[in-house]
C-alpha cells in the first residue's frame, strides 16, 4: 500500500515523502498513529503543491536575506554609553542596544543573530551578524561616550 508520511518515521522516511508499505502495517499501526494517510492521487498532487510552496518560500526568505547581507555589509553603527575618563564604559554593550541602532536605520536584526564580545571600551569594534541561511555581514559599531 502507497502511503504519504505525515511525519518523520523512523526505519521508515521523512515527512512529505511517499512510500510503500505492508497493507497490515499501513492498517493497523500506521495509519491509527496519525503519521501516515493513503497516498492517493488528490493527496499526492496536494503534497506536490505543498513541497513546491515551501520551495518557493525558502528561495524568497534567501532572497531578501541575501539582500539584507548586501545592505548590512560595511555599515557604520553608532551608539553612546556613559564612559570614565580614560574611555573605559561603566556598563557593556548589550545586543539590544546594538539592534535597536540598526533598527533605527532601518535594518530588522535579532539579538541573537549579533556575535557581541564584551565591549567596555569607546571606540570602533568590528561585529559578525550571523543571518538566517549561513550568511554574514559585517559591521563597525562606533561606542561614542555620553
Amino acid at each position: 500500500m502507497k502511503v504519504i508520511l505525515l511525519q518523520n518515521v523512523r526505519d521508515l522516511g521523512e515527512k512529505g515523502e511517499v512510500k510503500e508499505v505492508a497493507l497490515g502495517y499501513a492498517r493497523n499501526f500506521l495509519i491509527p498513529q496519525g503519521v501516515v494517510r493513503e497516498a492517493t492521487t488528490d493527496a499526492v498532487q496536494e503534497i506536490e503543491a505543498q513541497k513546491a510552496r515551501v520551495a518557493k518560500q525558502a528561495e524568497f526568505d534567501l532572497q531578501k536575506t541575501e539582500s539584507l547581507a548586501q545592505k548590512l555589509d560595511g555599515q557604520i553603527v553608532e551608539v553612546t554609553a556613559k564612559a570614565s575618563e580614560e574611555g573605559t564604559l561603566y556598563a557593556a554593550i548589550s545586543a539590544v542596544k546594538v539592534v535597536s541602532a540598526l533598527k533605527s536605520k532601518g535594518f530588522e536584526v535579532r539579538k541573537e543573530q549579533l556575535a557581541l564580545g564584551h565591549i567596555k571600551e569607546v571606540g570602533e569594534h568590528e561585529l559578525v551578524v550571523n543571518l538566517d541561511h549561513g550568511l554574514e555581514a559585517r559591521i563597525t559599531l562606533v561606542v561614542n561616550p555620553e
